[in-house]
């Protein structure tokens, strides 16, 4: 049997599919994930899931009531609209980058404790 492994480096970060493992069983399937994608490198967590119970749901079959792309509650998305807005968008992104920052500071902590 297959299992997909995804790896979190740290808490709080996303995380990312590095590989796959073929065992028997779950338990097995944890060991040789933890042998071949966390022992050499930096690892909060690890996902081991069986290939056949992943599925995507594609931009083609989505049904979100909608636009997906959320960008435009972002002011960083209007930088071409007018030069008089710079100062006040650059703000607005420096602001939402502190928050980002502090939401995974929070989320470290958290994991943390």
């Amino acid at each position: 049997m297959i299992w997909e492994v995804f790896r979190q480096e740290s808490a709080g970060d996303t995380y990312e599919h590095v590989g796959n493992v073929h065992a028997p069983d779950s338990e097995m399937a944890k060991q040789f994930a933890e042998v071949q994608h966390a022992r050499r490198m930096q690892t909060n967590s690890l996902w081991v899931v069986p290939l056949d119970e992943i599925s995507e749901v594609g931009a083609q079959d989505a049904a979100f009531g909608g636009r997906t792309d959320k960008s435009y509650r972002w002011a960083m998305t209007y930088n071409d609209i007018d030069a008089s807005f710079a100062e006040e968008v650059e703000d607005s992104e420096a602001e939402q980058r502190e928050a980002a920052r502090k939401r995974r500071k929070a989320l470290s902590e958290e994991g943390e404790a």
